[in-house]
């Protein structure tokens, strides 16, 4: 069993609030970890049918099984009962660490805790691993290896073919979830659109381009983008926008939590197809965004990044930081250097004059290099440009 990084940030949130909520895609590692980190707690799975029944039907009584606290896993799936905790908690004097409520949803999921347990939750996300999570074991894995298999756990833990994983993760997703989430009169439209949104990663999403390529309305296109973000299987990127607003692309860049899932939705089946893929410094820029966002969320912390594009054309793949203290990063999937992977960097430099604290380059090669003013960094230490940075 691998330890995830989150770990120590879960156990100091579970001493500072009565319940603690971790979402997160499903099989990222939710009920392992929360097992793993509260070993003496009842776990309870409300997946299974007679259990979310009880549940439903007599919340009190449910709730009184469990006075010593509980593991709660698919708060989802009886999203009612976060209201009766509340009353729980705060009969027995909001004593800290009692619940631990897990969900694969995250919009359902946050907004009946909003509504139920604000101020006695804390919130926290698990991604699936990251490249440091996998270890020295995996030290030897190519990019193009990180790219075809994802992140998923059981890939790793199972020795599992990604084809074949990814290929039953999907469909299990599609029956399961989206039946529950949104009615969805064909589910083979549905898969057409999920695949041309692979087909789109890294790019700004465009709504009605979607819509006049699947055959659905403009309306029913943003209805699934929303049904893919509170499932966890795309992210959708912020662009910035302060001071210089006007010249702005306003449109968010889609990218999915796990790039194994995008790389086989697009019908990569092994290694060797990602290097010839035409979607490969596309798939590497997805790799790298969300080895930035895993660093933030294992860290406890919310996403603080955008990336910017002018009207001109000119982008920078990523900027962490609130505008006043930025750290752009451009991603290239060359294995070698070159001065051409500066040149967004140097005119976001001139556009903010005094605000990076740094600028650094993640590509796909090696070697840590210092430049005048920007690190180079291999995808590999992703998390210690970060860490060392200070975002």
């Amino acid at each position: 069993m691998k330890k995830r990084e989150i770990e120590k940030v879960l156990i100091e949130l579970s001493l500072q609030y009565p319940v603690v909520t971790v979402t997160g895609p499903r099989q990222s590692g939710k009920t392992t970890l929360c097992r793993k980190v509260f070993p003496s707690k009842t776990y309870v799975n409300l997946e299974f049918p007679d259990i979310r029944q009880f549940a439903l039907n007599d919340p009190r009584g449910f709730l009184n099984q469990y006075k010593d606290g509980a593991i709660f896993d698919e708060i989802q799936r009886v999203p009612e009962l976060t209201s009766y905790i509340q009353g729980f908690v705060d009969e027995s004097g909001d004593k800290n660490g009692q619940f631990i409520l897990t969900g694969s949803q995250q919009f359902e999921v946050v907004d009946s805790i909003n509504q139920s347990l604000v101020g006695r939750t804390a919130l926290v996300k698990l991604l699936p691993f990251s490249i440091s999570e996998l270890g020295r074991e995996y030290k030897d894995m190519s990019v193009n290896e990180f790219i075809y298999k994802g992140f998923y756990p059981r890939i790793y833990d199972k020795n599992l073919s990604p084809t074949q994983a990814l290929g039953d993760y999907f469909e299990t997703y599609v029956e399961r979830d989206i039946k529950r989430l949104v009615n969805v009169k064909d589910l083979n439209l549905f898969e057409k659109f999920v695949k041309l949104c692979a087909g789109r990663v890294g790019q700004l999403l465009n709504l009605q381009s979607l819509a006049n390529d699947v055959g659905v309305s403009h309306t029913t296109i943003k209805t699934w983008i929303s049904v893919l973000e509170a499932s966890y299987i795309i992210f959708l990127l912020p662009p910035f926008y302060k001071n210089i607003s006007k010249r702005l692309i306003k449109s968010p860049k889609l990218y999915f939590y796990d790039v194994g899932v995008a790389s086989f939705l697009l019908g990569i089946e092994n290694i060797r197809q990602v290097s010839t893929h035409p979607l490969r410094g596309s798939l590497f820029e997805n790799l790298i965004i969300m080895e930035v966002l895993k660093h933030r969320f294992n860290s406890g912390k919310k996403s603080n990044f955008t990336f910017f594009r002018d009207s001109s054309g000119m982008e920078v793949d990523l900027v962490l930081g609130d505008g006043r203290e930025m750290l752009p990063i451009e991603i290239k999937a060359g294995e070698t250097v070159n001065k051409d992977y500066f040149k967004s960097l140097n005119k976001f430099d001139k556009l903010f004059p005094g605000r990076r604290k740094v600028s650094a380059v993640i590509y796909a090669g090696e070697r840590i290099e210092k430049r005048t003013g920007v690190s180079v960094y291999p995808a590999r230490k992703t998390k210690k440009l970060i860490q060392e940075s200070g975002f």
